[in-house]
């Protein structure tokens, strides 16, 4: 998947990474380098946990299949 990633100098010298597509999801680096390693993965992160809620929602009479994308 692809995903925009917005990239900010904080007041700390860091670099903010923010994903606008996936509210909350941010992460940061000393470098843009860094912070893009690191909200990578923020998203698998970010995805994993709504994964995990979406699952926690579903019937028990439902069959549940895993698919990777």
């Amino acid at each position: 998947m692809i995903f925009h990633v917005s990239l900010e100098k904080a007041e700390d010298g860091w670099i903010v990474a923010e994903v606008p597509a996936l509210p909350g999801c941010v992460s940061q680096g000393k470098d843009e380098e860094e912070a893009l390693e690191n909200v990578k993965e923020a998203i698998t992160a970010w995805m994993w946990a709504q994964d995990q809620k979406a699952s926690e929602t579903m019937s028990p009479a439902n069959r549940k299949v895993v698919v990777a994308v």
